[in-house]
């Protein structure tokens, strides 16, 4: 071989003696003498554009019919439901980010349930998610994991689709059904369709393998899912073995203490749970106008709870609001010695 090239390099000096030209000598001439690095640029063929790769779709909430209909949306004139949410959020962001009084796995994984339906899971996670996203130093995904009955997309007016349990299947994959919304923190990943091993698609090695990568890929990120009652499915105790938090929502004056007990006896493995008491009425002097209120329980496992106080003394009967009611906020009092009421002050 290396004969051969001598050859060829040998009659290459003849023909120059001879003074003929050529073709594309001078351009070989130019990449033989340029850097080693650009000599191989220049040798290389020419490539395409780097792939971006696959992008989220983008959609649109209509923010002002969701402010209509009494739910927090981002840059709105400061109001009294922002700030329950702002209570409520804090210290499950303080947890998120490693600032609580433990370490916790998972943390930034917030599963937001009940104990029966009709109880404003879906209203409280979908406000929770909104808050958070107006938040400066933090990132949200609302993922509708109600896979039996599905309502974060009617609820915002978008159309089904594909979601996590096409990523489960593996007949997706995370950008052909993550939703990238106009409110800039805030991505959706619907329920997807139907299916009639659900609960076994929530208990696999590829749902524990999905949240795993889910909580550690953006270290800002923190993700809502909306579930299913605790005491109607399965799916919900399945998911609450992943979760780092777990938000219970009560209806005042409706749901019996039995059942919140009950449901709470279901996720004892999580370290966090909160329970927030929905659609509470204070009639105490100098209350809110419409009199709503609320209490929420929480705290570390069996270690100890913050107990607030309800400015009534307790819920009363519902108001005469239309649409579901968000909890209003007090502030949290000193941690208890106790772990957390299932009913906060009720």
């Amino acid at each position: 071989m290396s004969s051969l090239i001598e050859q060829a390099a040998q009659r290459l000096e003849q023909l120059r003696q001879a003074g003929i030209d050529i073709p594309g000598e001078g351009a070989a001439d130019a990449v033989a003498t340029a850097p080693a690095p650009l000599a191989a640029a220049a040798a290389a063929p020419a490539l395409a554009p780097a792939d971006p790769g696959p992008q989220s779709r983008k959609i649109e909430i209509d923010l002002a019919r969701l402010a209509a209909n009494g739910f927090v949306t981002p840059n709105a004139p400061r109001s009294r439901l922002a700030d329950q949410y702002r209570v409520i959020k804090r210290p499950l962001i303080a947890n998120a980010m490693g600032r609580g009084a433990a370490t916790i796995k998972h943390a930034n994984l917030i599963m937001v349930t009940s104990a029966l339906a009709g109880e404003g899971k879906s209203f409280t996670a979908i406000n929770l998610a909104m808050s958070i996203a107006a938040e400066f130093d933090h990132t949200v995904m609302l993922v509708d994991a109600d896979v039996a009955r599905p309502s974060v997309l009617r609820v915002l007016g978008l159309p089904p689709g594909p979601g996590l349990l096409e990523l489960l299947e593996g007949k997706a994959t995370m950008s052909d059904v993550l939703m990238r919304t106009n409110v800039d923190k805030l991505a959706l990943l619907p329920s997807g369709t139907p299916h009639p091993k659900a609960t076994e698609l929530l208990a696999s090695e590829s749902m524990e393998q999905l949240l795993q990568d889910m909580a550690t890929r953006y270290p800002d990120r923190i993700i809502i899912f909306d579930s299913p009652p605790l005491l109607l499915t399965t799916e919900s105790r399945v998911l609450a073995t992943h979760m780092g938090q777990i938000v219970v929502v009560v209806h005042a004056d409706r749901t019996q203490q039995s059942a919140v007990r009950e449901a709470l006896s279901t996720i004892e493995q999580c370290p966090v749970k909160m329970t927030v008491l929905n659609r509470a009425r204070s009639d105490a002097a100098g209350a809110y106008s419409y009199g709503y209120g609320y209490g929420y329980g929480y705290g570390y496992g069996y270690g100890y709870g913050y107990h607030p106080g309800n400015p009534a003394g307790g819920p009363g009967a519902q108001g005469g609001a239309a649409g579901p009611a968000a909890p209003s906020a007090t502030a949290p009092a000193a941690p208890a010695a106790a772990p957390a009421s299932p009913v906060g002050s009720a």
